[in-house]
């Protein structure tokens, strides 16, 4: 027997606000049902695993264990430019001047994420 990724679970403080974040990272549009307060909101990925956004009393305190890493299509340095104008913050820059390489990103509440560049 296998087993089916369902989604992506975020912890979080504001579950609406970084799924709107989210979305526009992965350019998908939130769950039509998810509004500004909502304890839990979602990006769902056509073929793909759920983004999953819900509220905890606690905060982030450590580096996560597990994190997501998000291929680039064909400019990772563009597309490092706009998650850093949609909010996100570096925290390692991991690029080779060969174009192959990662930045590490947190996301407004501390959760990393990786944008990879072209595959070696």
């Amino acid at each position: 027997m296998a087993l089916t990724v369902q989604n992506i679970a975020f912890d979080c403080e504001d579950a609406f606000t970084i799924a709107t974040f989210w979305s526009e990272v992965l350019g998908l549009p939130l769950d039509d049902d998810d509004n500004p307060g909502d304890p839990v909101a979602s990006v769902n990925r056509p073929g793909g695993p759920t983004f999953y956004f819900e509220r905890v009393p606690e905060q982030k305190t450590v580096k996560n264990r597990v994190h997501v890493c998000l291929q680039a299509g064909t400019d990772r340095d563009a597309e490092c430019e706009r998650v850093l104008g949609l909010g996100a913050s570096v925290v390692a820059d991991r690029r080779e001047d060969d174009g192959s390489g990662w930045v590490v990103f947190a996301d407004p509440e501390g959760n990393e994420f990786c944008v990879l560049g072209r595959r070696p």
